[in-house]
């Protein structure tokens, strides 16, 4: 299996893992509006990174010509929704802001996982 595919697939699913395992803790260890915020940031990222997935995947995947235009186009809509969704879950206090950032921050703990990962791989592949 090529490294990229690999990569892939334990980022996402570390990224479940941790989504699910967070929002279960924080339903049960913390407040409503924090474990809400968690859930809700978890989402949002979640959803966001499986859509860029599909757009690039698509605009990438031969016989079609990369559509640098579209890709883009499509990344604006989905930040500026995103950006819509959170300003609202915040001011109308839906959420806790430390939750949506914890739970926004689980693609990112899911890539440095798999960063970490990759590097004890080829520390221990040289080592042998």
């Amino acid at each position: 299996m090529r490294i990229e595919r690999r990569l892939l697939r334990f980022i996402t699913l570390t990224n479940w893992i941790l989504f699910f395992a967070v929002t279960i803790a924080s339903f049960i260890l913390a407040p409503r509006p924090f474990a809400w915020g968690i859930l809700a940031g978890g989402l949002i990222v979640t959803i966001n990174f499986h859509l860029l997935y599909r757009s690039l995947r698509q605009a990438l995947t031969p016989p079609h010509l990369p559509k640098t235009g579209a890709v883009l186009g499509k990344y604006y809509i989905r930040f500026l929704a995103s950006a819509v969704i959170i300003y609202v879950l915040i001011a109308d206090h839906y959420v806790n802001p430390l939750g949506l950032i914890i739970g926004l921050s689980v693609v990112v703990t899911s890539i440095f996982i798999a960063t970490f990962n990759e590097i004890r791989r080829i520390i221990f592949k040289e080592a042998a």
